[in-house]
């Protein structure tokens, strides 16, 4: 009987992976950025009404649930990061940049690197994240998911939530604190 219900388990975490499909994607990043030092986040919200590519349910609560996840707060009330994202859905031509993978370069932390320019093509589909420092006012940290890599239906629930795992899966930084279990009760600014 032991061996039965060891199997069952082992079988029931291997069918929900199957509902989980990553995305090959692309990231970002500042050399300005403390990826060890942020404890709060928003998500911003557009200014204009009608831009229906920056407000999706789905996407919003998938953010949400992979920061809480990470150890993050939201809060309304000067957050260290403001989250945007961005659905495109026609082709786009966009910037990137071939840069050391993140878990090398926060080792060095090295801020006089050159940022080399990559140029995509990117073809229908595109969904881009991008993280915002808000006092030093910039972007520190983007990711973003295209029919290049693989088809995203923006009218399929679960291929967003898929794509916003994917991308969110190459931004591994813990909120300052919470593994060491040194995470302060009353948030401080940066």
């Amino acid at each position: 009987m032991k061996g039965f219900c060891s199997f069952f388990v082992l079988a029931l975490f291997l069918g929900s992976c199957l509902g989980y499909k990553e995305l090959p994607v692309e990231y970002d990043y500042s050399y300005k950025g403390q990826f060890k030092k942020y404890r709060t986040f928003e998500i911003m919200r557009p200014t204009i009404r009608d831009d229906e590519s920056m407000t999706n349910d789905i996407i919003e609560s998938s953010i949400i649930s992979r920061m809480k996840f990470l150890g993050y707060r939201q809060t309304d009330n000067r957050p260290h990061l403001l989250i945007s994202f961005k659905m495109y859905p026609d082709s786009l031509r966009f910037n990137g940049y071939i840069q050391p993978e993140i878990e090398e370069w926060i080792k060095s932390q090295d801020e006089n690197l050159k940022y080399d320019q990559k140029k995509f093509n990117m073809k229908t589909g595109t969904l881009l994240i991008q993280f915002f420092d808000r006092r030093q006012n910039r972007s520190i940290w983007q990711g973003y998911a295209t029919s290049v890599y693989g088809s995203i239906d923006y009218n399929n629930n679960r291929q967003l939530r898929n794509a916003v795992i994917s991308i969110l899966d190459k931004y591994r930084f813990w909120a300052e604190g919470f593994i060491e279990g040194t995470a302060s009760s009353k948030p401080t600014d940066l």
